[in-house]
């Protein structure tokens, strides 16, 4: 995991049916390369990632696994954690969580 502080910007809402794309200025605190790593480990290691941040911050996850955006969705909606948005880059998903409370 590395420090960031960058300013990105992805989409952060997605409605059903037609898609709907905000775009708006983030600033990233960390990052974490799950790249190569398989279900269920880039939810554990967000997991781990999340648990060393304070609530506020902005977790910058990098994923390979197809099954991670859904799995990204689901787990920041049990969670408490806002996923702000995500996109695809090749092969590669970029995600942008925010720490919840």
């Amino acid at each position: 995991m590395t420090e960031s502080g960058a300013n990105e910007t992805l989409r952060i809402r997605e409605s059903k049916g037609a898609q709907t794309v905000v775009r708006a200025a983030v600033v990233i605190d960390r990052t974490l390369d799950c790249t190569g790593l398989f279900c269920p480990m880039p939810i554990i290691k967000t997991q781990q990632a999340m648990a060393a941040l304070v609530p506020g911050l902005v977790l910058e996850v990098i994923a390979t696994d197809p099954g991670s955006v859904a799995d990204m969705q689901a787990w920041a909606r049990e969670t408490g954690h806002e996923l702000l948005g995500y996109r695809p880059e090749g092969e590669r998903f970029r995600f942008l969580i925010r720490k919840g409370k």
